[in-house]
């Protein structure tokens, strides 16, 4: 038993430190972390979610190193409408699929938010809004964390085949992938102005956690309930303002930027080694249907507007 524990630290570690070179890309380090999941296991399994939200959020504000405020405005104000109307959109299509499907209300919620906003970061914020147990929070985010881990592979692979520019397929990424994480991975594999596009306009919707938690709590009648704020995106907005008016900062930014990524990459060899078959299987095909039906929903819908209305 001791020695088959010391054999999976080793190769967990051995792979971690595969992640931070140039040799694994973000999707192949998620299928790596599955793959261990699912064959030798995770032996820090109980800190892996604070792990990964840590290391995400360093990500995300090293990468604001890499970014120019003037474009980010530009960048966010063309998502600014697309954002309200699919997270709107979203929203009352998964209230009428939770009916249709008579899925748990609470679980129903998470993944209709998960969805509209940010995935894994608004699930977290919402649950205790709505007071959700421990079961109902996990079968959210099981139903998330695997729609993210396709969409990895997917996107690309789409814009490519559509011939997207890297401005539409960062927009694309930032509506319609749920996790910051993905819509990272997927977009800096497309592309630097890809990237810089979907991690803005992706952070900007995340602030939209605040007000939906808001209105949550009212449909719940839960007015005493705390409201997560993702105070990371602060840091994200000061790195880019730096970046901009900071000459000085032009000379480390890009290690800085070099770094986040490793981090990212590692980010997601996180994410796929927590989803063990266990954790999939507990799901259930309702929950599972309703974020494929919602997900299939927001990803068309924004395909289309941005290809014809831009």
């Amino acid at each position: 038993m001791l020695h088959e524990r010391k054999f999976q630290v080793f190769l967990f570690v051995i792979l971690i430190l595969l992640c931070t070179t140039s040799y694994v890309s973000p999707p192949i380090a998620l299928l790596l972390g599955l793959i261990v999941a699912n064959v030798s296991g995770h032996p820090f399994i109980a800190y892996n979610h604070k792990a990964t939200s840590l290391l995400l959020q360093f990500a995300v504000v090293g990468l604001g190193f890499g970014m120019n405020v003037n474009d980010a405005l530009t960048a966010g104000k063309e998502g600014f409408f697309f954002t309200i109307v699919s997270i709107f959109s979203t929203l009352i299509l998964g209230y009428f699929l939770s009916k249709w499907l008579s899925i748990d209300k609470k679980i129903s919620h998470l993944i209709s938010c998960g969805t509209a906003i940010c995935g894994g970061s608004a699930i977290a914020a919402i649950a205790p809004v709505i007071k959700s147990d421990e079961k109902q929070t996990s079968v959210a985010l099981g139903v998330i964390f695997i729609l993210n881990s396709v969409a990895l592979f997917l996107f690309p692979a789409v814009g490519h085949l559509l011939h997207l520019s890297q401005h539409e397929f960062g927009l694309w990424c930032a509506i319609a992938i749920h996790d910051t994480s993905s819509v990272v991975g997927a977009a800096n594999k497309y592309g630097a102005e890809a990237l810089q596009v979907a991690t803005t306009v992706k952070l900007a919707r995340a602030l939209w956690i605040i007000p939906v938690a808001l209105l949550t709590a009212s449909i719940f009648k839960n007015k005493n309930s705390k409201i997560k704020i993702p105070y990371f995106i602060g840091l994200f907005i000061v790195a880019m303002l730096l970046n901009t008016y900071v000459a000085e900062i032009a000379t480390i930014a890009p290690y800085i930027v070099a770094v986040a990524k490793v981090g990212l990459t590692v980010t997601l060899f996180l994410i796929g080694a927590g989803l063990h078959y266990k954790t999939l299987k507990s799901i259930g095909i309702k929950p599972l249907l309703q974020g494929i039906l919602l997900w299939g929903f927001i990803a068309t819908a924004s395909l289309i507007s941005i290809i014809y209305l831009l």
